[in-house]
């Protein structure tokens, strides 16, 4: 089932749905094992969230967090700092740092190659910020993207780009993984001839613990078609971008 038949089912379900105990992360869950979706931490799962749910899904965030903050043993009544901590972590997971599992993927409006365009196109450095999956630490750096279109291929704005690497980004997740989930975004919407994206960041799980080593950048790469198969043009996109 398709995403947007996804929603739509949501919204007749929710017409007719009955009062329940059950909280609005177990419902989430119910229908994501049903579906057999996957729903790992750098998964998408707006399809199966119903319209209103967000709202509930905070609150019920908020509250765990609470229970971790007594957990942590922080008075939270008589710590004016901390009393309104969990709502604000709440809406911080949600609505930002991991809004890309819980948003729809943006509108990327593309348009035909209509000068067949063949050369190397180069975009970045774009911005991106994210979370290690392991520790929920952020992640922050810049990506650079090299697109060799064909005449059947699709172009995309240049804010596009920006708005799709921001909705990848926007998860826990590694960074590994995150570029190849870009670069297979980006070849189904593009259809090119050869992609390379490259990603180089700042772990905050490396400088806030463990060997607590500020220096430490992580770079990652994805070659695909042309770009990994000629090693001249590979070369072109990495001299571009300053990355050798």
């Amino acid at each position: 089932m398709s995403p947007s038949s996804n929603v739509a089912s949501l919204r007749r379900e929710d017409a007719h749905a009955q009062p329940t105990s059950e909280s609005v992360s177990e419902r989430i869950r119910a229908r994501l094992l049903e579906a057999g979706q996957r729903f790992h931490a750098n998964d998408n799962i707006a399809a199966f969230i119903a319209p209103g749910e967000l709202d509930e899904l905070r609150e019920e965030v908020a509250a765990c967090l609470r229970d971790l903050q007594r957990s942590l043993v922080i008075d939270t009544e008589h710590d004016h700092n901390s009393t309104d901590t969990a709502r604000r972590v709440a809406k911080l997971y949600l609505d930002e740092v991991f809004a890309g599992r819980y948003q729809a993927p943006p509108r990327l409006t593309a348009f035909p190659n209509d000068r067949q365009l063949d050369e190397l196109m180069v975009v970045g450095p774009i911005r991106v910020r994210s979370a290690c999956s392991h520790h929920l630490c952020p992640i922050q750096g810049k990506v650079w993207i090299g697109v060799l279109p064909n005449a059947q291929s699709n172009l995309i704005g240049l804010s596009k780009y920006a708005r799709l690497c921001d909705w990848i980004m926007r998860r826990p997740q590694i960074q590994e993984e995150a570029v190849v989930m870009l670069a297979d975004e980006l070849e189904r919407h593009i259809r090119p001839d050869g992609l390379g994206v490259v990603m180089e960041a700042d772990h905050l799980c490396m400088q806030w613990r463990g060997v607590e080593d500020d220096g430490a950048m992580m770079r990652s790469t994805v070659m695909r078609g042309a770009l990994r198969d000629d090693r001249a043009l590979r070369r072109e996109f990495l001299t571009l971008i300053g990355k050798k």
